[in-house]
């Protein structure tokens, strides 16, 4: 799949919601272009509501599995996660996102990075295994760093965190990312 197919699965613009609770949710669900959803709060119990609310509207979850309460972090819970519905998750770790792409998720590798180290730490992390794209935190990572990893690693690369502003989009994009995940309602 290519990085333009990507980003088309996953928003309609630029933006892509990322909400942190339920009320959230429901706004992006109703009044959010984007097809997708990235779910940063739930648990194994409201999940399913959540899967059926997002098929009314016709958007996908990508769940963030690091935040995701009550599902096992491993083969079984992954496996559980895919046989739902789940096409699509967010992960820090190299093994559930492992797991994922074996069950056929796509998959976003997130990265934290605060320093040069932290750049070298990911992109060897991620010799063990090819997520379908990065997302850097924050987003207003320098240009130099997004170019960097792109041509590193061979993935398309999105932003999330700290986003309060249009114009912060707009400087994230300028610097290269292909998308942003934002928590903010007045930015989707």
């Amino acid at each position: 799949m290519s990085p333009y197919d990507i980003f088309k699965l996953l928003c309609d613009g630029h933006v892509i919601p990322a909400p942190r609770n339920y009320e959230d949710y429901k706004y992006a669900l109703e009044f959010s272009a984007s097809p997708s959803i990235i779910l940063l709060f739930g648990d194994i119990n409201i999940l399913p509501e959540l899967l059926s609310q997002a098929r009314e509207h016709k958007k996908r979850i990508l769940v963030h599995l690091d935040l995701l309460s009550g599902i096992g972090k491993d083969k079984a819970g992954i496996t559980f996660l895919a046989r739902m519905g789940i096409a699509a998750v967010i992960t820090t770790k190299t093994q559930l996102g492992k797991l994922a792409r074996e069950a056929g998720m796509l998959v976003i590798h997130r990265l934290f990075l605060m320093d040069s180290e932290a750049i070298k730490t990911g992109v060897n992390l991620l010799k063990g295994y090819k997520p379908d794209a990065l997302e850097l935190l924050p987003a207003s990572i320098p240009a130099s760093v997004v170019t960097e990893l792109a041509k590193t690693t061979g993935l398309p690369v999105l932003g999330g965190g700290l986003l309060h502003t249009k114009e912060d989009i707009a400087y994230a994009l300028g610097n290269g990312l292909s998308a942003v995940s934002a928590s903010k309602r007045e930015l989707w």
